[in-house]
């Protein structure tokens, strides 16, 4: 989906976030605890917020060698922060006054994360639609990342979305049969051809980062990087591809996954050397940016197809159309 209306970049009106101590935490140092936990800051930028008067302990303001203990709650309120512009604005695919599905546009986050509270698709939709209906507003029940784009299936009534929530997590693990098919434009594979479809197996691990101090990667030993997996096994994930056009700038592909492990696809088609057109993160030649996040852009990837999803004995199959550049 392309989108001209764009919500404007702007101040919001802050956010309190609050961390539980854990048992393994207990004794640490406030400051420690929390720069363990979040490396987006060093220990130098939380003890700046605490000297702001930003963080607490069960409320109550300490100092910087203040021990936590299992049970206590720390409370960083943050001030207001300057969330970027993003589309305002979306296709429906699909309402039958509970079940609320649209096509996202690419850029646009779903839930607040990643320095996001109110332009998120979660936000817009209590925004335009609590008032028109009280609490019954469509809330997201599964999520995309920001800059996939396609189908994001929401709901009004809280069974509903309990019902669904469920379908898509036993779906993550392959338990739920929800068949999801994505159109992809890949860096050009010779090995790949028209007449077969090829499925990636490779499970997916943690990986050592720099920067957030694990991503997800294939549990791959023959990938040409130096991130070393830190769980043994990794989780099991199933990635069918499928070359639909050989175009100028890539392979135009229909990946369908039968598991949803996180960033699923983009990490198999790394696996196979044949990462998304513009991926900053999973490079070409098995190389890994130390210098990205998985939450940046320059990719084309969008959610095409759901369909087997069982409503109460009635199965729904919903279709969002590709953008341009990923059509045949």
């Amino acid at each position: 989906m392309i989108t001209k209306d764009w919500k404007q970049a702007s101040l919001n009106e802050g956010w309190t976030y609050v961390h539980n101590v854990q048992p393994f935490e207990s004794g640490k140092t406030l400051i420690e605890i929390l720069a363990d936990n979040y490396k987006h800051s060093s220990k130098s930028s939380w003890k700046s917020r605490l000297k702001y008067g930003e963080l607490s302990i069960n409320k109550e303001q300490v100092d910087a060698n203040i021990i936590a203990y299992c049970g206590d709650r720390i409370y960083w309120n943050r001030a207001p922060w300057r969330e970027e512009a993003v589309p305002n604005s979306w296709n429906v695919i699909f309402d039958n006054g509970d079940i609320f599905v649209i096509d996202k546009p690419a850029g646009l986050p779903v839930v607040p994360g990643g320095g996001f509270l109110n332009h998120t698709v979660a936000s817009m939709l209590k925004n335009r639609y609590q008032s028109l209906d009280g609490d019954r507003y469509p809330i997201p029940v599964h999520r995309l990342g920001r800059f996939t784009s396609g189908i994001l299936v929401c709901a009004r009534e809280h069974k509903t979305r309990a019902k669904l929530s469920k379908m898509f997590r036993d779906s993550t693990i392959g338990k739920a049969k929800i068949n999801k098919t994505y159109r992809a434009l890949a860096i050009q594979n010779l090995s790949l051809d028209f007449s077969a479809s090829v499925q990636i197996n490779a499970p997916i691990n943690k990986y050592p980062h720099p920067l957030l101090g694990y991503i997800w990667n294939a549990s791959l030993t023959s990938l040409k990087c130096k991130f070393k997996p830190n769980l043994p096994g990794g989780l099991s994930a199933i990635s069918r591809i499928k070359l639909l056009d050989r175009k100028e700038d890539g392979d135009l592909l229909d990946v369908s996954i039968v598991t949803g492990r996180p960033h699923q696809i983009r990490i198999h088609l790394f696996s196979l050397g044949t990462p998304l057109v513009g991926d900053p993160l999973y490079l070409p030649r098995g190389e890994i940016s130390k210098d990205c996040t998985p939450g940046e852009g320059g990719y084309s990837l969008h959610a095409h197809k759901l369909s087997d999803i069982d409503i109460d004995g009635e199965i729904l199959s919903l279709e969002a159309i590709p953008p341009n550049r990923l059509r045949v």
